[in-house]
């Protein structure tokens, strides 16, 4: 049986990756931790700001691989502390969030239990172009060369 999907039109051509995108995102877990907010700072910036009390600068990291970026955080364990109550989550995590091509990480900062990542939009431009319908086979043949 074959699985049918909206980019499966033929109307479509060259989303494959798109489909594959937001077959990942559905993918991943509703976990709620930590929580986040996506704001836009301008037309052209975008933060991510996510909820990380309790973790260090070395507890965290960051990595951008292809379009996805992957905040993990992972506390190291404090053997000679005694809890009477643990209300504050020190679990791990691992957080993921598709990026459109051309948006760029521009810097990440931790203040006050909160991790912000500061995106930039690519400038878009409008660009229309005409197409020069040819004749077959004349891009790549030689001409003749004219007799004597």
């Amino acid at each position: 049986m074959t699985r049918s999907t909206l980019f499966s039109s033929p109307l479509l051509l060259g989303f494959d990756q798109l489909e594959d995108a937001l077959n990942q995102v559905s993918k991943h877990g509703t976990d709620g931790y930590p929580p986040y907010n996506v704001e836009e700072l301008s037309p052209d910036r975008l933060r991510i700001t996510l909820a990380v009390a309790g973790f260090s600068r070395s507890d965290l990291s960051i990595q951008l691989e292809r379009n996805q970026l992957v905040i993990e955080g992972r506390q190291q364990a404090s053997e000679d502390a005694v809890y009477l109550h643990r209300g504050i989550a020190a679990r791990r995590f691992k957080r993921s969030f598709m990026l459109a091509d051309g948006i760029e990480v521009t810097e990440a900062s931790l203040e006050h239990g909160l991790l912000h990542i500061d995106l930039q939009r690519p400038e878009q431009h409008a660009a229309v172009r005409t197409i020069e319908i040819g004749t077959p086979g004349k891009q790549s043949a030689e001409r003749p060369e004219e007799a004597d």
